[in-house]
């Protein structure tokens, strides 16, 4: 049986983003997930040489007590004025055997921050609207001798237009292996800030699993991995929007972390030739339910969806259909949506007889009451179905579609092109205190 449009219910948690490009873009291509936060030592953060823009400084007033190494910061740039909140710092080092950055505030405080494998220094929040800042590098040679560099700015005044943005799981929530990182926002963001936007996102799993983001309009971007995720994972994801230029004079209005987990393995596969499903946990196959697909008129999808929503008990309401054969008002038990166009898994105590034999539903899963209960205390929101045979193919969009993609098309709706990272820039940013962190 088809529902029509019922409303689905989503849990969100607040949040902001915002406008313009950002000077020197981090090269970090957040589609790879991390085990842990990453341990990046100075060392890692060294590079050939000066390029312009900011101070830079050598040290020592004879060539024998000159050190060995330079730094130099190349952005922002030296006592530059309306600078975003979530701007980085950008800085190049020479023969240093190991760098540190330390930013503080107009009092005196330290920030907190991270460096990324781009060799740029992020601060872990947005920092404070029209607020001078100190940053200093330091660079140290094998010759023990540090090198120096201190560079002020001040940030912009508190934007009038900021952007918002949400994200429908939340955090202590346990989800299916199949469910997209769903991250949404009330203003469209242009093509050519997508990738700001985007380096901004770190996802981290534990265990490490690689993945990517994929937009799937101006105002939704989703994360998958590659495979389903594996059981039992932990999953933290931050979207540092707060400040950040979003294109048109918009700026994000904050950041947002979540903090979620995966539960164990639950696989759903209908076959229409036999008119059964199977049911995997973990790999093993823990119940087959004889089943009714959608009639001809009215076929099931085949493809590869998820469990939208979960309603014990619901209303199934068609009468706006065009059709005055598919119009109807049922009590339904159980409900599982699959899909925007209203296809569900479902009780359907009155197709019994048909179920495992016939298709007689208007595109639903139907099985018997008790196969339908137990099945709806299995599974979660993001455990994934499986639908083989039958007349239509399922449409991507109608529903969380993400799986219904090959991999090598979704990585397409990503802003940063995979070929674009380098091994060094397939990390992201740490969002723990390094040794480069002062404070």
């Amino acid at each position: 049986m088809r529902a029509g449009r019922n409303q689905l219910i989503r849990r969100t948690t607040g949040l902001a983003l915002a406008s313009r490009r950002r000077p020197t873009p981090l090269r970090a291509f957040a589609s790879v997930l991390l085990a842990g936060a990453l341990a990046l030592t100075a060392t890692a953060c060294t590079s050939g040489g000066d390029k312009g823009g900011g101070p830079s400084f050598q040290g020592g007033s004879e060539a024998g007590d000159q050190p060995k190494a330079t730094a130099a910061i190349t952005a922002p740039a030296a006592d530059a004025k309306d600078v975003p909140a979530s701007t980085e710092i950008s800085f190049n080092s020479k023969d240093a055997v190991e760098t540190t950055v330390v930013v503080k505030n107009a009092a005196g405080a330290a920030v907190k921050g991270t460096l990324s494998a781009a060799g740029t220094w992020l601060p872990d929040n947005a920092l404070e609207y029209g607020t001078t800042y100190s940053a200093t590098v330091t660079a140290t040679g094998d010759d023990g001798k540090p090198a120096t560099v201190t560079s002020n700015f001040t940030t912009m005044a508190k934007p009038g237009k900021q952007i918002r943005v949400t994200s429908f799981l939340g955090d202590g929530q346990t989800v299916g292996v199949g469910m997209p990182l769903i991250v949404k926002f009330n203003q469209p963001i242009p093509k050519d800030f997508r990738d700001d936007v985007q380096r901004r996102m770190t996802v981290r799993a534990t265990p490490a699993q690689e993945g990517i983001w994929h937009w799937v309009s101006p105002t939704e971007v989703r994360y998958r991995p590659k495979t389903y995720w594996k059981a039992n994972t932990k999953i933290f994801y931050k979207i540092q929007a707060g400040g950040l230029p979003m294109g048109g004079g918009w700026y994000g209005r904050s950041d947002l972390t979540v903090d979620l987990k995966v539960g164990p393995a639950v696989v759903m596969t209908v076959d229409n030739k036999n008119k059964k499903m199977t049911v995997k946990k973990d790999g093993k196959v823990i119940k087959t339910i004889p089943i009714s697909l959608g009639k001809k008129s009215t076929p099931s999808s085949s493809g590869t969806m998820v469990v939208i929503e979960k309603l014990k008990k619901t209303v199934f309401d068609t009468m706006d259909d065009p059709n005055p054969a598919n119009r109807y008002v049922t009590d339904i038990e159980y409900a599982q949506r699959l899909t925007w166009g209203g296809e569900f898994i479902h009780a359907a105590p009155w197709s019994v007889a048909s179920q495992g034999r016939t298709n007689v539903s208007h595109g639903c899963v139907n099985m018997s009451t008790a196969n339908a209960s137990w099945l709806f205390n299995q599974t979660r929101v993001g455990d994934p179905i499986v639908v083989k045979g039958t007349e239509r193919k399922l449409e991507n969009g109608n529903g969380w579609t993400d799986w219904n993609m090959s991999w090598g098309d979704y990585v397409k709706g990503s802003a940063i092109p995979p070929e674009a990272a380098s091994p060094e820039a397939t990390t992201v940013p740490s969002t723990e205190p390094t040794a480069t962190t002062a404070g």
